[in-house]
């Protein structure tokens, strides 16, 4: 007879591997490097900058 095998731990390793496949491709999808997070953050700012800069004195 062969050794008894622990159904649980597959079913936990196969949802385990499924959920680390999803994440990946919801990365892939909507992630964003480093650098461009970067650009953008200083693309808002300046566009901010800009708008408070011609802001009217009361």
């Amino acid at each position: 007879m062969g050794k008894p095998v622990n159904l649980n731990r597959y079913k936990k390793e196969k949802a385990r591997a499924e959920r680390k496949a999803r994440a990946d491709r919801n990365a892939v999808k909507f992630g964003r490097s480093k650098s461009e997070r970067d650009a953008v953050r200083l693309h808002e700012d300046k566009q901010r900058r800009d708008l408070d800069n011609h802001e009217l004195d009361k």
